[in-house]
């Protein structure tokens, strides 16, 4: 994100916003922006690949955590658009004033396109390929 204003002009990266709010005292926002920002779409990334090779793999094991790992994931899908929404919103308000102008920088789109591409895997992955060849009990 570039921002500028009557006291000059800066460019931040989710990292360096989070270790400012870290640093200015707003421990709480900056968790929640880390964890929003950084660690669910890893989580995401990670899981979804796990669940994949799953199943090409065909494992047989811990079935049920993976059930469980899938509805986690689809959970928090939409949480992580975060970042995107207050880089919009900051957008927005700042462009109402006269004083200062924020733009998006050349990564959220391509943040935006990880979110949603990730979103879609995870509609698109069928939880039902977990249990196949499970044998019915006697």
């Amino acid at each position: 994100m570039h921002t500028s204003s009557l006291f000059g002009s800066s460019e931040d990266t989710i990292l360096s916003g989070v270790l400012f709010l870290w640093e200015s005292g707003s421990w709480v926002l900056a968790l929640i922006v880390f964890l929003a920002s950084i660690v669910i779409p890893l989580v995401k990334i990670i899981a979804l690949a796990v669940l994949a090779a799953s199943v090409q793999l065909g494992w047989r094991a811990r079935r049920g955590e993976r059930a469980r790992l899938y509805r986690l994931v689809e959970s928090i899908g939409r949480w992580s658009m975060l970042d995107i929404f207050v880089v919009a919103l900051l957008v927005a308000l700042v462009q109402l004033t006269a004083l200062a102008a924020v733009r998006a920088g050349p990564a959220a789109p391509a943040f935006g396109a990880v979110v949603v591409l990730t979103m879609a895997a995870a509609q698109s992955f069928d939880p039902r390929l977990i249990w196949d060849g499970e044998r019915p009990a006697a």
